[in-house]
């Protein structure tokens, strides 16, 4: 099965039920395997085998249902350009959105002052003019809620459409029957306000909206528009889609890295903080890798595309942030699953009321401003509101600090993890050996046994080699002629300098060469105590020195745990060392527990173990740690940006620092506090507003709630819902 994805713009939902009805419609298109509508950001995220279906078919199916759908595609440049169309179509809507208020508000506010300031003396033909003013915003500007109502008519259901068309043409219908037959009271100018709250509502919410995605939005700008490329040996500036992998690029001082690659010629100090969040620049010399978009800062360099398009750093991290705002957290599910069955219980509800009170007696036009307020009030906008705003805020804030947090699901598990399991290599340290004791015998300078070793090892492939000659190489020592080198794999090297021969390994190839370590034991116990790997070096059979190798642990590593302790979770560490150097680091880190001797394939097995007990993340640099990233309930990935990090976690950080692990824990809880709050308001204002809107308080305060102030909280509340989760941007991390 060939399975794809397709990210498709909404045009037209009201509500969260909106949402059900799409996700129903488009999960019933032969071949679709996937479909995730989200009312918050108005996109659906689709998978399909494209054998069976293709994007006008999941375009026809959103039409089928009575809304609009665009496919957000990317053009290559990796700026994509439907995110840029997709901008235009929210800056189109907003406009005419805006529009529409302006209209409506024209003529119900008139209206309004004519019914309250004017008396009938007056204005004999008084009803007349209301009824000619308020019927272009019955009609004209609240024909959406019409057409809303008959798509989920026909889709078997009810929406927030339903409620509004339902009540404000009751009150509309009840005035003209009443300035028609000449008895009761006219309420024109109730229906028509009532229009101009909602859409001013819906306004606002538009624009608050807007904001929950502005992490994203920045993004989309930052990127580069030209490139100065080499052909045919001359400097030409072309636009940034015309670039090709493999292309010769020259970047000067202050301007953005155009795409990804690598220095080939030159150095520089790299501003990548649009990608980490780190604002200190990084060096860059021949042979680093660079990302695009980035900012150069001082010197100039040349470098080679390796990736273009839609397959750059930065174009990755923005559909790792569109998808993860896509996706749903379950507590967003719940939400959704209330808003469904909401609105036919709120229209009984409504029915109920009517009825009650025209059977105590009440006034038909008593009982029908009641069951009016009581449909208003009650629209679950603010409910389907409450998740995907909060998402989206929460993960737009992650990426801005250099956090990318893959979904609701995962932001959502993050805060109620209890174990955090930490690969060794490259995750608490850096991943790099180097040399950390240089011990000469008596009967050679430090230098010269350094120059031996250095010399020998320059031929080795061995990354403990590597260390030596790199910190040879930072005490400018000359290497030596050699001949006869050998490598033994498992034991060592020997070679051949001015006549003599030496041997370099562990303790093995010095038995192996009849060497004796007797006199020099205890050194070699305490290199190891301290978790280092020791080298020894023999001139023929007279042991000569010793070297200590360790991969250090990272600045961040101590302070990030000492964090997670004082959260509450408890931190362990697993790495295939042996027990004594994993004891050496863990101590340094300040972990108490830890699994040593672990094969890469037996990591899985003990995040399963502690599974039994509580939430796991596993923290590896996904590449041999992808089991163990898969197995746990929130995989995080190190790196900055390569594939198999972006790929294999839940989380990716992209500052490479533990620090952001304790970040991102405390923005799942931040987050989650963010939902629960928007959950609790919203379900309380409905709680407590159908009642009062249905006139519980009439008998006791002589007060009912006026159909257009139901109106206004209905649209403060979705307001206030996504205000609340646009504070979370101010919050610390």
């Amino acid at each position: 099965m060939a399975t794809t994805k397709a990210m498709l713009k909404i045009s037209g939902m009201h509500c969260a039920s909106c949402a059900g009805i799409l996700t129903r419609a488009l999960t019933k298109v032969p071949g679709v395997t996937n479909a995730i509508v989200n009312y918050s950001t108005e996109k659906a995220a689709v998978e399909y085998d494209e054998t069976m279906a293709n994007e006008q078919a999941l375009i026809a199916a959103v039409a089928s249902k009575g809304y609009r759908a665009a496919v957000l595609k990317d053009d290559g440049t990796g700026q994509a350009d439907g995110y840029a169309r997709e901008a235009a179509m929210r800056k189109a809507e907003l406009r005419a959105l805006r529009q529409r208020v302006i209209i409506s508000a024209a003529f119900s506010f008139p209206a309004l002052l004519i019914s309250m300031l004017i008396p009938e003396s007056v204005l004999p033909i008084k009803e007349y003019v209301l009824w000619i003013l308020t019927t272009p915003v019955q009609f004209y500007i609240g024909w959406p809620f019409y057409a809303g109502t008959w798509a989920a008519l026909k889709n078997g259901t009810a929406n927030m459409d339903s409620l509004i068309s339902i009540g404000t043409s009751a009150a509309y219908f009840y005035s003209v029957y009443s300035v028609l037959s000449g008895e009761g009271h006219q309420y024109f100018e109730i229906s028509a306000i009532l229009i101009t709250f909602i859409l001013l509502g819906k306004y606002l919410e538009a624009v608050a909206k807007g904001k929950t995605s502005e992490a994203i939005t920045k993004l989309m700008r930052i990127g580069a528009k030209t490139a100065i490329v080499i052909r045919d040996g001359k400097e030409i500036e072309i636009p940034i889609e015309k670039v090709i992998v493999g292309d010769l690029l020259r970047v000067k001082p202050g301007e953005k890295i155009p795409v990804d690659g690598e220095i080939i010629d030159g150095y520089s100090s790299i501003d990548e903080s649009m990608v980490t969040g780190e604002s200190i620049p990084v060096e860059k010399k021949k042979g680093d890798t660079i990302i695009g978009s980035t900012i150069n800062k001082h010197g100039s360099f040349m470098m080679k595309a390796t990736k273009v398009g839609s397959e750059t750093t930065l174009a990755r991290i923005i559909r790792l942030i569109e998808e993860a705002q896509t996706k749903k957290a379950p507590i967003q599910r719940f939400a959704d699953h209330i808003s469904s069955f909401f609105v036919p219980i709120v229209i009984g509800i409504a029915a109920i009321t009517y009825l009650l009170w025209s059977l105590s007696g009440a006034e038909t036009e008593f009982s029908l401003l009641t069951a009016v307020a009581v449909l208003v009030i009650a629209c679950p906008c603010a409910l389907g509101l409450a998740t995907p705003t909060a998402i989206m805020v929460g993960t737009g804030k992650g990426a801005a600090n250099g956090i990318l947090i893959k979904g609701g699901d995962s932001l959502e598990t993050a805060h109620k993890l209890r174990y955090v399991i930490f690969d060794k290599t490259g995750t608490i340290t850096t991943g790099k050996p180097v040399v950390t004791d240089m011990i000469p015998s008596p009967k050679i300078k430090e230098k010269d046994l350094l120059s031996i070793a250095a010399s020998i090892e320059a031929q080795s492939e061995h990354p403990l080699a590597d260390a030596i000659t790199a910190h040879a190489k930072a005490n400018n020592i000359n290497l030596q002629k050699l001949t006869g080198f050998h490598a033994i794999p498992g034991f060592g090297v020997t070679a051949v300098i001015q006549r003599k021969q030496y041997h370099i390994g562990n303790r093995k190839l010095m038995e192996k060469q009849r060497v004796s370590t007797a006199s020099w034991e205890q050194t070699i116990q305490q290199l190891e105590n301290d978790g280092k790997t020791v080298m020894l070096i023999a001139q023929k059979n007279v042991l000569i020195g010793a070297i200590g190798v360790a991969d250090q642990i990272k600045e961040t590593s101590p302070a990030a745990v000492r964090l997670l302790q004082r959260m509450g979770v408890t931190t362990y560490m697993i790495t295939g060392d042996n027990m004594r150097t994993a004891a050496a680091i863990a101590k340094k880190a300040g972990i108490e527990k830890f699994f040593a001797e672990v094969l890469p394939d037996q990591k899985a097995g003990y995040v399963k173990q502690l599974q039994r007990t509580g939430k796991v993340a596993m923290v590896g640099d996904g590449i041999n740690d992808a089991p163990a990233l898969a197995q746990a309930d929130i995989g995080i990935a190190m790196g900055s940006g390569t594939d198999v990090a972006m790929e294999t976690g839940n989380i990716v950080l992209m500052k490479n620092s533990l620090l952001d692990v304790p970040k991102a824990i405390l923005l799942s809880r931040l987050t989650m506090r963010k939902i629960r709050q928007n959950m609790f308001w919203a379900l309380i204002y409905n709680i407590l507003g159908i009642p009062v809107a249905a006139g519980i308080l009439y008998p006791i305060t002589g007060w009912l709630l006026n159909p257009m102030l139901a109106g206004a909280a209905m649209a403060l509340s979705s307001v206030s819902v996504v205000t609340n989760s646009i504070l979370l941007r101010h919050k610390k991390l």
